[in-house]
């Protein structure tokens, strides 16, 4: 049941982050990619910041978000050079 979750969790977030930073996804296996990755990523980055996740779907929502956010602008600043 956790895999489902951490699965629906990552397309609403590669979703999300899609939607605000142009060229991420773009299809379900795209959202999913980006919200697994932006998933991980947030989780490290909030624990390295030493900020709360907070508890519950949102927490990991917004976490995952962030995380996708960040992955897709990594990705564009790759994709530059």
């Amino acid at each position: 049941m956790e895999g489902i979750l951490f699965v629906l969790v990552g397309l609403a977030a590669g979703w999300l982050a899609g939607r605000l930073i142009k060229g991420g996804g773009s299809s379900i296996i795209g959202y999913i990619i980006v919200g697994v990755f932006g998933s991980v990523l947030g989780g490290v980055l909030f624990d390295v910041l030493g900020v709360p996740t907070g508890s519950g779907i949102l927490g990991k929502l917004f976490v995952s978000t962030v995380g996708a956010i960040t992955f897709l602008l990594l990705l564009h600043v790759i994709k530059r050079r």
